[in-house]
C-alpha cells in the first residue's frame, strides 16, 4: 500500500513515516498542499493523510483539486478540534478526521478501517459473525438475524472498523450525515436494540464513557 503524507512540519511526517514503513507501507511525503497536488498528478496513492493547516495551500483546498483528479481516500489532521472543520472535511469527501496531538499508532488503526471500507469488502467475517452487505444479511452461528436498516448499517459501521472508538459524532455522520439531529439517546437506544440481537456477540460493543462506542475483537 502506497501512502501520501502531507504536513508542513517535518518531525510529524517523520512520525507518521515510521509507523507506516513498519506496517509494510510505501511511503511518499508533501510538505504542503500544491505539493500533494502535483504527487497526486504523478503517482496513484492508496490513502493520503493531510493536514489542513500549512503554508502556500490548506489540506481543503489541496482535497478539493486531488478529488477531481482522483478518487483517493483521505484522513485529515487538524490542530483544531472545531465542528466546523470536521464539517467541511466531510463535505469535500474526507473519510476520516483526527486531532492533533494523536496517538500513531490510533493512525494506522484508522488507515486500515478507512482502507478496507474502500475496497468495498461486501462480506465481513468476525469469528462466526457474517455480515453481507449486498444480500443485507446477517448470520451468527449459522442462523440469520433480522435487523433493522439502521441497525444493519451500525453493525457493518462497528464491523469494518473492529477495535476503533466510534464517537457518537462519528456514528451520526456515517448513518445519516451531518444535517441528521440525533441527540446520544438517539443512539444509545439503536446500540441496546442492535445489542439484544447479537446473541453472544452483544458484549463486543464496548461502551466508551463520554465517547461513543467500539466493537471489540481480540482473534
Amino acid at each position: 500500500m502506497k501512502v501520501l503524507i502531507v504536513d508542513d512540519e517535518e518531525l510529524i511526517r517523520n512520525v507518521i513515516k515510521e509507523y507506516s514503513k513498519a506496517e509494510g507501507y510505501i511511503v511518499d511525503e508533501a510538505c504542503d498542499g500544491e505539493e500533494a497536488i502535483q504527487k497526486c498528478e504523478e503517482n496513484d496513492y492508496d490513502i493520503i493523510i493531510m493536514d489542513i493547516m500549512m503554508p502556500k495551500m490548506d489540506g481543503f483546498k489541496s482535497i478539493k483539486e486531488i478529488k477531481i483528479m482522483k478518487d483517493i481516500p483521505v484522513i485529515m489532521l487538524s490542530a483544531r478540534n472545531e465542528e466546523i472543520d470536521k464539517l467541511n472535511g466531510f463535505s469535500i469527501g474526507i473519510d476520516d478526521y483526527i486531532t492533533k496531538p494523536f496517538s500513531p499508532k490510533e493512525l494506522m488503526a484508522r488507515i486500515k478501517a478507512v482502507t478496507k471500507r474502500n475496497k468495498n469488502d461486501d462480506i465481513v467475517t468476525i469469528d462466526r459473525l457474517t455480515i453481507n452487505k449486498n444480500t443485507r444479511e446477517v448470520n451468527i452461528e449459522g442462523k440469520n438475524i433480522e435487523l433493522t436498516h439502521t441497525q444493519f448499517e451500525l453493525l457493518y459501521l462497528f464491523l469494518t472498523n473492529i477495535n476503533i472508538v466510534l464517537s457518537r459524532e462519528n456514528i451520526i455522520y456515517s448513518l445519516w450525515g451531518y444535517d441528521y439531529e440525533a441527540d446520544d439517546r438517539t443512539i444509545d437506544a439503536h446500540i441496546k436494540l442492535l445489542r439484544s440481537k447479537l446473541g453472544k456477540y452483544r458484549d463486543n460493543i464496548k461502551t466508551i464513557r463520554k465517547v461513543g462506542y467500539k466493537f471489540e475483537y481480540k482473534e
